[in-house]
């Protein structure tokens, strides 16, 4: 399908001056100078009054929006000592609008795999995030279709990372649908642990993607309904049923759930359930295991069910070491916390090991106690441990799949991104550009009906997707699968 056609390309500027001054890059936020600009958006249904009135709404609350975030209408600077700062200094943002009628939101949503023109909805395609000192810190490119609207951001991954820019899209959103006062303010205070003497040494010409940009790469994305994610956490914890009325309900799992997963208010028939179970001495739950273990949330049951399908997939010897990264949000873990709505990275990477014949042998429960072991003991001290060792050797992190057998896990179902209204309903889906995309990386996003129901965007090799598709135990929880 032919790409999009350029309409128009301006500058931004937020609407009011910034006060912020400059802020320095953490230890969170240098290793990400040589990954690519994050590229999200939403896909939203055709607005109901014309399209140069969409423009002007759009243009005028980014301005106003960017006010509340001044970083992203900064530069970079480096100073005389090799220290990194976001100038945030009023140079504005990009803004492009673009035109794409011959696409349809079926064109789109339709196919098995993501369409490779769905990349083309985002600016600053391959751009990474170090050429902040010469680029705009943010691009918002908006694009006409023949039913709908897409409009996707590229913001640099050296000053955000998903808590932040989600924040930002949602706030976005806000003041386009007419608020005065924005609900989540960001927090730019860079007082804590992660602000560090330290100096990352850059390269001459600047910092590289560690990854094979061209490698020909299958995307798909994976749906998982509340009840599929239910069950599959059942059967992950080992929990047998027990029945409640007409239907097999499990008070392990429902509590596991209210306890980790955010619920709707609605759900509030689930906690009179749990209630009245225990009022009359109803056990929990029996576990097949004797001795009580660790509850393993939901995500970490999708994690270890993705985890084994692709390692059959890629029918790796059983000796072979396969990684398991995940990002972990560390505002919450660090003593004392950071702000919920902190403004930068404040993410760390964990790595999970485990020899390829124990992940197809062991059963899911197993695969998925590795996982939650580690999440669990990252705590402040561990936080301040993955710091010292940064501090000792300064490196941007190398993002890749370099020995055929490691999954990288990134984004979280938990981040808002379908309460991106701008005014005339919520996304019909989220996509993503070709930023840091390599084989192995998935993407976790929320379900679009929510109740904790996750989207899993798979980017992999095409004979290993081809394998995961043809994987029964994986495919039984998909929806539609």
């Amino acid at each position: 399908m032919s790409p999009s056609t350029l309409i128009s390309k301006s500058t931004i500027f937020p609407d009011q001056k910034s006060t912020a001054g400059d802020l320095k890059l953490s230890v969170s936020d240098l290793p990400m100078l040589s990954c690519h600009y994050i590229q999200k958006g939403g896909l939203f249904t055709r607005p109901p009054f014309p399209i140069t009135q969409l423009i002007a709404l759009l243009k005028r609350g980014l301005s106003q929006t960017l006010s509340h975030f001044p970083p992203l209408a900064g530069r970079f600077k480096t100073d005389a000592d090799g220290s990194i700062y976001i100038a945030c200094n009023d140079a504005g943002v990009e803004f492009v609008h673009a035109n794409a009628t011959h696409v349809s939101i079926y064109d789109i949503l339709s196919p098995t795999h993501v369409p490779d023109f769905v990349k083309g909805f985002f600016s600053f395609d391959h751009t990474v995030s170090y050429d902040g000192h010469f680029k705009p810190i943010l691009a918002v490119r908006v694009t006409e279709l023949a039913d709908g609207v897409f409009i996707g951001c590229a913001v640099n991954h050296a000053v955000t990372d998903g808590t932040s820019f989600w924040n930002f899209f949602n706030t976005f959103a806000e003041v386009c649908r007419g608020a005065t006062k924005i609900t989540r303010p960001p927090n730019f205070r860079r007082d804590s642990v992660l602000i560090s003497q330290a100096v990352l040494k850059i390269p001459d010409g600047g910092p590289k993607v560690t990854f094979d940009v061209d490698a020909p790469l299958k995307e798909r994305i994976f749906s998982f309904s509340r009840e599929s994610i239910l069950k599959l956490k059942a059967k992950t914890n080992n929990w047998k049923r027990i029945s409640h009325g007409s239907g097999g309900l499990n008070a392990g799992e429902l509590m596991g759930k209210q306890r980790n997963d955010p619920f709707n208010a609605s759900d509030g028939k689930i906690t009179a359930i749990i209630e009245n179970w225990l009022r009359n001495a109803v056990s929990m739950t029996e576990k097949e295991s004797p001795t009580p273990t660790a509850e393993i949330s939901s995500f970490q049951s999708l994690c270890a069910l993705l985890w084994r399908a692709v390692t059959r997939a890629r029918k790796l010897p059983a000796s072979k070491t396969t990684t398991f990264r995940m990002a972990v949000n560390c505002r919450n873990r660090l003593e004392p916390k950071l702000d919920p709505v902190y403004f930068g990275n404040a993410i760390q990477s964990i790595p999970t090991y485990a020899p390829a014949g124990d992940v197809l042998s062991r059963d899911l429960r197993w695969c998925a106690e590795q996982l939650n072991k580690n999440v669990m003991s990252h705590d402040d001290g561990t936080v301040r441990r993955f710091v010292e060792g940064w501090e000792r050797d300064p490196r941007c992190f190398p993002l890749g799949n370099f020995d055929g057998a490691m999954i990288t896990m990134g984004s979280s179902p938990r981040f808002p991104m379908f309460d991106n209204d701008f005014g005339w309903g919520r996304p019909v889906a989220v996509r993503s550009g070709r930023a840091n995309k390599f084989d192995g990386k998935i993407s976790a996003f929320p379900g679009r009906e929510g109740g904790g129901s996750v989207d899993l965007e798979v980017v992999l090799a095409p004979e290993t997707i081809k394998g995961i598709e043809a994987d029964t135990e994986f495919m039984q929880y998909v929806t539609g699968g």
